[in-house]
């Protein structure tokens, strides 16, 4: 009799805890769309703010690279104050920017106001990652963090895919002031479905304190003082960040030339060349679908991440060879992007690996701004490469790019073995 009760109410905890992961899961995941989302509100208007300005393309392209160096900046420090006053504070206030940031661009009157959105876009942004993975690694149980991981992923790459063609469509209905306008209100939107859920994004701060205290105590059993900063002393931190770093600089660079480039060595119209881009994020969700649930079963991230890079790294070598079938190209292009995708789970579980107790929020922070630091200066290093008529160059040195990040994936776990937060 006892037994039975005794399982019944264990199933019943397991369920609702299964419950519980599933809302948290994706309440955050649906965040981590909107921050994509904003990725790419601008880049589809450029053409209307070119014309209504009368700007150049290095201008426009200016208001990106303002926008990412601000998020690199506000994501390095918004860690530190996910740590000191929780993560759901941080994350309305981070929402809450991105709706002033479309606001400011839907009423811009000439360049300064457009630079002034982008800061402010970038201030927002830069808040999801640490919010993001403190939630995830304190809310969602163990064995659910793989699936949580890749779900994550997954509505990242889905709000790229959306931005272009909400905006575009809008535009091309009204004007561009009114794409932005919406763009405002569908982020207002999903600040409100998160604020009537605000429960289920609450991480507790002080048991967060204790635990990184007694993780610190036991590092370190001379009882010297720690500072805040302390973690940057740890070599795998800077081993992730440099694998955030080069990861996005190749994959930020394939996005913006290699339309060009594929038109360059294999005379693929860019319109054409444009749809692989829709290809490769594609199959980008589709492999972070399959990455979680690889990163669940086998429990190997260092293998599964070198080995998928070992593949993409193939795939882009026969890409600047210029020897291939253009028949082959848009599957090359789905499979990197798959590629891609079933790395992110496993790269994310060996951030975790690596992250001492209590002070999630900053490395994450530090971490990531790797990310940003990435999107604003691999585009910049390859497009010299294209400016001097060197479209292979792009798919070979992205191709060395990811050679050099199998070498941190294994110096991750053997520079810090300790326990994930």
């Amino acid at each position: 009799m006892f037994l039975r009760q005794y399982t019944r109410y264990m199933t019943d905890a397991l369920k609702s805890r299964r419950a519980s992961d599933v809302r948290v899961i994706g309440l955050i995941s649906l965040a981590h769309g909107s921050s994509h989302f904003f990725h790419l509100v601008l880049p589809p208007m450029f053409p209307w703010l070119m014309d209504a300005f009368s700007l150049s393309y290095a201008e426009v392209g200016l208001l990106m690279s303002v926008f990412f160096i601000v998020s690199a900046v506000s994501q390095a420090s918004s860690g530190f104050l996910v740590d000191r006053i929780g993560a759901r504070p941080v994350l309305f206030v981070g929402i809450g920017l991105l709706v002033l940031a479309a606001l400011v661009y839907s009423q811009s009157n000439g360049y300064a106001m457009l630079i002034m959105g982008a800061v402010i876009a970038g201030c927002g942004n830069g808040i999801f990652h640490p919010v993001d993975y403190t939630l995830i690694n304190h809310k969602v149980s163990p064995p659910n963090l793989p699936y949580a991981y890749s779900m994550h992923g997954v509505t990242g790459y889905l709000g790229w895919a959306a931005a272009p063609a909400f905006m575009v469509a809008i535009a091309q209905l009204s004007d561009w002031r009114m794409a932005f306008l919406a763009a405002a209100a569908l982020e207002a939107i999903i600040l409100a479905v998160l604020w009537l859920n605000k429960n289920y994004l609450i991480d507790n701060v002080q048991e967060r304190h204790e635990q990184g205290h007694a993780s610190a105590q036991a590092a370190n059993p001379t009882g010297a003082p720690v500072g805040a900063f302390a973690f940057l002393r740890l070599t795998a931190v800077w081993l992730c960040w440099i694998f955030f770093f080069l990861s996005m600089a190749s994959t930020s660079s394939l996005q913006s030339f290699a339309p060009s480039a594929l038109f360059n060595i294999y005379q693929v119209p860019l319109n054409v060349g444009s749809y692989y881009i829709t290809l490769l994020a594609l199959g980008s969700a589709s492999g972070v679908l399959f990455g979680g649930y690889l990163a669940a079963k086998l429990q190997a991230p260092e293998r599964i991440v070198s080995f998928c890079l070992s593949v993409t790294i193939v795939m882009c070598l026969l890409l600047g060879s210029g020897f291939i079938s253009v028949a082959l190209i848009p599957i090359l292009f789905f499979a990197l992007g798959f590629g891609y995708g079933v790395i992110a789970p496993s790269r994310d579980l060996l951030v975790k690996t690596v992250t001492p107790k209590g002070v999630s929020g900053r490395v994450y922070g530090i971490v990531y701004s790797g990310i940003d630091l990435g999107a604003a200066v691999g585009p910049f290093i390859f497009g010299l490469f294209m400016d001097a008529g060197l479209p292979k160059a792009l798919f070979l040195g992205i191709a060395v790019f990811q050679l050099l990040i199998i070498p941190t994936v294994f110096k991750v776990t053997s520079s810090n073995p300790q326990k994930a937060a």
